[in-house]
């Protein structure tokens, strides 16, 4: 922006600024309040050119607040020379003040050091030509003309400023957080893939061959084994369609493969966890009530049962107070039950925003294996529960 832009349409309040101005500072001229006699023997009625001159500026305030300011300038000192009016000092200030909120930042910046020197040069000069005391208030008057309005405006304009990036940095980081939100589930799709891929597929190709063979090998026996390995693969494979295929829309770009994760990893889970909750106050502990040596759970469910672990770890680690957080694993009557616990309370520093939807995925991992999820705050203590169907066979269909 120019500092001395052409004027665009005036605003509709500083119309009326200016047209209070002007209509405040002839009622005082008329009824004789104003500051004195011209000086150098001017007519006084120039004073209501000034009058008129600063109502112009005001008008100007906003859309050219660079040539605002120096008709402003100008207007003054010929009220100054005139017998000063003070509905002309007033607008003056609200001038100033305009040329720095409004302005460009260079003006901004220049403005409310001219503002400064002008106080010292209308305080020191004064005193020294006049030997009097009294001359100090013409610096005084010049100081709350200017240095008042100017250094308002700064600091108005400097809290505007902090306000908008604010604002903005707000407005990026919910659209990075968006941007994360849409690739998550674009990789959680082409993850789901990889597994129909790797997983159902080599299911299938099992079932292919053992069948195969059965109709090959006239042998009772062998066909009982094959069609028993059959059944199986059928089941987990059915199993595991029943949860990809909810999810497979719109997969995402494909990457390298990876492993999934069961629930023999909670304990690289949680000792990772643990160093990342020592500073807030945080400890974790695992208690597997699982009986030994039972049938290994299926990987849709060893895969669900860690992501709601995981997720309700990383929700402790963002929300809870400090204190123990209990993860709690049991199977009985072909269910697989797990618990997470924490402290729900205050805790130092701020809690990190949470949007929800890590509740929601949760919900959705055990609904679409026909288990169950609640997640609710008992007391002071925070609880996830979920139950999932350890048996494939107990599954809906």
């Amino acid at each position: 922006m120019s500092p001395f832009s052409a004027p665009g349409r005036p605003h509709r309040d500083d119309v009326l600024i200016a047209a209070s101005g002007l209509l405040g500072g002839v009622l005082l001229w008329f009824l004789g309040l104003h500051g004195g006699p011209p000086l150098f023997g001017l007519p006084a009625r120039l004073a209501l050119l000034a009058l008129a001159a600063m109502a112009g500026a005001e008008m100007l305030r906003r859309t050219a607040p660079g040539t605002a300011l120096a008709v402003a300038v100008a207007a003054l000192t010929l009220d100054v020379l005139t017998g000063t009016v003070i509905a002309t000092v007033l607008m003056f200030t609200d001038v100033v003040y305009a040329a720095v909120m409004y302005g460009s930042p260079a003006a901004a910046r220049r403005i409310p050091r001219a503002c400064v020197l002008a106080t010292v040069l209308a305080t020191l000069l004064p005193v020294a030509l006049l030997r009097d005391p009294q001359a100090l208030l013409i610096g005084v008057a010049v100081g709350v003309g200017t240095i008042g309005p100017a250094w308002t405006a700064v600091i108005i304009r400097n809290h505007r400023e902090a306000a908008r990036a604010a604002r903005l940095r707000a407005e990026q980081t919910a659209l990075l957080a968006e941007l994360d939100r849409r690739e998550a589930v674009l990789a959680e799709r082409a993850r789901m893939a990889r597994e129909l891929h790797d997983m159902v597929a080599n299911h299938l190709s099992a079932i292919a061959l053992h069948a195969t063979a059965a109709q090959a090998v006239d042998e009772p026996a062998a066909t009982l084994e094959a069609l028993g390995v059959i059944r199986e693969n059928s089941v987990q494979g059915l199993a595991e369609m029943r949860r990809l295929i909810g999810l497979l829309r719109n997969a995402g770009a494909q990457d390298a493969p990876a492993a999934t994760p069961r629930l023999d990893a909670l304990d690289a889970l949680l000792e990772r966890a643990r160093g990342h909750g020592a500073g807030s106050g945080l400890t974790f502990t695992l208690t597997d009530d699982r009986p030994p040596g039972g049938p290994p759970l299926a990987a849709p469910v060893e895969l669900a049962a860690y992501r709601i672990v995981q997720e309700s770890v990383t929700n402790a680690l963002k929300h809870a107070a400090p204190g123990e957080v209990t993860v709690r694993l049991s199977r009985a009557d072909g269910a697989l039950s797990l618990a997470v616990t924490s402290p729900y309370g205050r805790r130092p520093g701020p809690r990190a925003p949470g949007s929800g939807s890590g509740l929601v995925g949760m919900g959705e991992r055990a609904a679409l294996l026909g288990g169950t999820f609640d997640a609710a705050l008992d007391g002071d203590v925070w609880r996830v529960r979920a139950m999932l169907p350890a048996d494939e066979k107990e599954q809906p269909q």
